[in-house]
């Protein structure tokens, strides 16, 4: 088994900004602060917040999810207080296609800093050279603009927009859908 893979040794990443580390009961109440917030849950697959038992539920599924070996959701912590701003990390990692998708979300107070752009970094890095993937992609909403932007300073790609893919809070959805390969990263 790989290192990266063991319960008790998740990875930890750093950029110039911030720590991305594994997200404990102890950030829960930063987690229940940006998704109690209806700007960040906009566009995103879950209603906002309305108590932190919430917030506690989805550390749980993210650890899950990092026990069984079907993704990272990393906290991205500000590196002079380790304060929790947010989260980026791999779901629906399908191992024998070499792929996973991305999602994150930041906390309104950061949005527009380049959070993700740096994030986005590292986190491609790590996917592309310790969990050996060749696909990275990334679903978004066609009107989230701010997305959109940041996966495209990443080198993402555009493939185009499934209609009605989804249903959420109610309603059907469109999503579109970026990706970047092994081979456009390292150029």
């Amino acid at each position: 088994m790989d290192t990266y893979l063991t319960k008790n040794n998740f990875p930890v990443l750093n950029t110039e900004r911030f720590v991305l580390r594994k997200i404990v009961e102890s950030d829960a109440q930063e987690i229940f602060e940006y998704f109690s917030d209806d700007a960040v849950t906009k566009y995103y697959d879950l209603d906002s917040f309305t108590n932190i038992e919430q917030a506690h539920e989805v550390i749980k599924r993210w650890e899950k999810r990092f026990e069984v070996h079907q993704g990272f959701r990393w906290g991205i912590a500000l590196k002079e207080n380790n304060r929790l701003i947010g989260s980026c990390g791999f779901h629906n990692w399908a191992k024998e296609h070499f792929k996973a998708e991305i999602g994150y979300e930041v906390t309104p107070a950061y949005w527009r800093k380049g959070v993700i752009t740096e994030v986005l970094q590292a986190v491609l890095q790590f996917g592309f050279e310790e969990m050996d993937l060749f696909r990275i992609e990334a679903y978004y909403d066609p009107e989230n603009i701010a997305s959109k932007g940041s996966l495209e300073k990443a080198g993402f790609t555009y493939e185009g927009t499934l209609r009605k893919a989804a249903f959420e809070k109610g309603r059907f959805c469109d999503a579109s859908v970026c990706s970047i390969l092994k081979e456009e990263y390292t150029k």
